[in-house]
């Protein structure tokens, strides 16, 4: 063991779940992740708006076709506020019916805007986390991905919100068909059963978002366990958040200002879990990529010329000697040939 070595380094090599949480923190800094989850933050508030004007134009749609639910719904605003603030309120509901049309063009322009900048941001901050450098890639071809990517993505959701809901209703119909209703142990294997229907659909969101989102995608098979760790703290989230809006709309003020506040935090957590299980899942043994061994330097081939001194008079005379004596031996060793 090195004498360098400190108690975080020691604890990181016994315990690999401490070390993996360590290197997913350090990518998730060095990635700018907080940067990330704030502009995720911020077009998923400024697309409440546009939701919100696309929803009033539906209900000003809906109002107008019935006009005994337009009724019902002046008296029973006159009826909760009385005076001239419910003479206010019908007087908006009236010009939401009536402008139905541009509010509702103006509600999908403002959520197409807001749609692709939460996307373009969130596909960033997705590839990012992975250890993708940003490319520079042509506007109109990034623009109509992002847009197919948002339709994929709202397709996956009212796909998963529609597993949970089927779920649940075909539970409730099983419950009242064999008598079961209201038993105790019967409600409570029908509200697990509930949970763990919403952590599936969670699961396929998330396989789909961290392994098809970022700019380059990356196998299902590396996004398979973090897919799993992010729906289970998205339901914890989505249980923190119930209780704060139920405790914060209990007074007026909280009634007033608790659910912005609350939304605003929600979907901050929310991008910075998301950006962070996606840190946790690139940097895991299985997906961080080999680094290359550096090829050898190249060989430089240096001949080497050795020059030496002339043979003294001695040793040439010897040499000379040894020449002739060799000559004679080899000329007296031929045979001779008939005269």
């Amino acid at each position: 063991m090195a004498e360098s070595e400190t108690k975080l380094d020691r604890l990181r090599r016994q315990h690999a779940w401490l070390d993996h949480i360590l290197r997913a923190a350090a990518r998730y800094t060095e990635s700018y992740g907080s940067h990330y989850a704030a502009a995720v933050t911020y077009f998923s508030v400024l697309s409440l708006v546009p939701i919100l004007m696309i929803a009033f134009a539906i209900a000003g749609i809906v109002l107008s076709s019935q006009p005994d639910l337009l009724t019902e719904l002046r008296m029973a605003i006159q009826d909760a506020v009385p005076g001239t603030l419910g003479d206010t309120l019908n007087d908006v509901v009236e010009q939401a019916i009536k402008s139905k049309g541009t509010v509702g063009i103006l509600g999908l322009l403002g959520a197409a805007y807001s749609g692709l900048g939460w996307m373009a941001n969130l596909r960033d901050a997705l590839t990012a986390q992975w250890g993708h450098p940003k490319a520079d890639l042509p506007f109109l071809k990034t623009y109509l991905k992002d847009l197919l990517a948002l339709l994929g993505l709202g397709a996956a959701l009212i796909v998963s919100f529609g597993i949970t809901a089927a779920g649940s209703g075909f539970a409730n119909l099983l419950l009242r068909f064999v008598g079961l209703e209201g038993v105790g142990w019967a409600e409570f294997l029908l509200k697990l059963g509930t949970i763990v229907l919403g952590l599936a659909a969670n699961w396929l969101v998330f396989l789909w978002v961290l392994a098809k989102l970022p700019r380059d995608p990356v196998t299902w098979r590396s996004a398979f366990k973090g897919a799993l760790a992010a729906s289970v703290g998205f339901e914890i989230l989505k249980q923190v958040a119930t209780i704060y809006l139920s405790s914060v709309t209990s007074s007026p003020a909280g009634a007033a200002f608790g659910p912005v506040i609350g939304i605003l935090v929600f979907a901050n957590l929310v991008a910075q879990f998301l950006l962070f299980i996606t840190a946790w899942t690139a940097t895991a043994k299985d997906n961080i990529p080999e680094e290359p061994i550096p090829a050898p330097p190249p060989a430089v081939i240096r001949p080497t010329i050795q020059v030496t001194g002339r043979p003294s008079t001695r040793t040439a005379a010897g040499l000379v000697g040894a020449g002739l004596l060799a000559g004679l031996t080899l000329r007296s060793r031929r045979p001779r040939q008939p005269r």
